[in-house]
């Protein structure tokens, strides 16, 4: 049941999947807080993690920017949090957001305090939390990663490298093996009143939530309505999998985790006989609504999902 007042709705993922999802829930309740992954590797974000071994600040700053108010100062702060050096100095690249956060982290050696302290500052409209108290590393089980044979298996180190690999992911690993969950985050996922978990590069951005072990736990044990928010596409990591593949990952992967309603796009659910059977499995309610950009374009319409949310959250 949710609560009569305002619901605390904690939604967990990373990167421009995150992003939609928060923008939309903004829309729905003031009281919000992200859960993010903390396993990338890449670009500005790998950068400043190898230099000063800290957090991945990538997918946080995104979160920190999707809770930016819709009016102008948030606005400028959100495209002032997501604009990069140009050039090609040992700035290049670097995402202004990025070098915010980890400067605040320097100077106050706190993740959370740091992320709440930016937030604060920005005019956040809820918390951005990492998923976890260490920088982690994504390793996949692959089959395929050489077409002359199609058959063997092999193993895919990195976010970057996992993200893109053209071989056929079986199961993703993080390292370390059982990483210590960020308290504040299990916290939030144990006091909310609704959870929702995706969209987003499956095995890099929503899979990872799942294996930390005490995040997992909170997420069997809550007493929140559990939502699951699938892709409107197969993203390139997942380009093997229908729908109701995506559910299969996930009851692999945690297999006691179970939801309430699983939102799908009618696009995702497109010939898949097989959707509704397995939402039923995972003891959900299957939801086929129109999420999708209306321009068709790969992503989701953040008024369209925030629809979706309000009445399944009973706003």
């Amino acid at each position: 049941m949710l609560s009569a007042g305002v619901p605390r709705v904690v939604a967990l993922g990373g990167g421009h999947g995150l992003a939609a999802t928060l923008q939309a829930l903004r829309r729905v309740t003031s009281q919000i807080t992200a859960i993010v992954t903390v396993a990338d590797d890449g670009g500005s974000s790998g950068r400043l993690r190898a230099e000063f071994d800290i957090l991945p600040p990538g997918d946080l700053r995104m979160a920190l920017a999707a809770l930016c108010g819709d009016d102008a100062d948030g606005r400028l702060w959100a495209d002032v949090l997501q604009s990069r050096f140009g050039g090609d100095g040992p700035l290049a690249g670097h995402a202004i957001g990025n070098l915010l956060i980890a400067g605040i982290w320097q100077r106050l050696g706190d993740p959370v305090a740091g992320l709440d302290m930016v937030g604060r500052l920005l005019g956040a409209q809820g918390r951005v939390l990492p998923m976890a108290a260490v920088p982690l590393a994504i390793e996949a089980d692959v089959i395929g990663l050489d077409p002359d044979h199609p058959d063997e298996h092999g193993l895919v180190t990195g976010q970057a490298h996992v993200a893109v690999t053209k071989g056929f992911i079986q199961e993703v690993r993080l390292i370390p093996g059982r990483p210590p969950a960020c308290p504040e985050s299990v916290a939030a996922v144990r006091q909310a009143d609704a959870v929702v978990l995706g969209p987003g590069s499956w095995f890099t951005s929503v899979v990872p939530h799942l294996l930390v072990p005490e995040l997992a736990e909170a997420l069997v044990d809550t007493s929140a309505r559990r939502v699951l928010n699938l892709n409107v596409v197969s993203s390139s990591e997942m380009a093997e999998y229908s729908a109701s593949g995506h559910l299969e990952v996930i009851a692999e992967h945690a297999p006691k985790l179970r939801f309430d309603t699983i939102i799908c796009d009618p696009t995702m659910a497109a010939g898949d006989p097989h959707l509704e059977r397995y939402a039923e499995s995972l003891g959900a309610e299957l939801r086929v609504s129109r999420v999708r950009a209306r321009d068709g374009s790969p992503r989701h319409d953040v008024n369209r999902l925030a629809s979706v949310f309000a009445d399944v959250l009973g706003r």
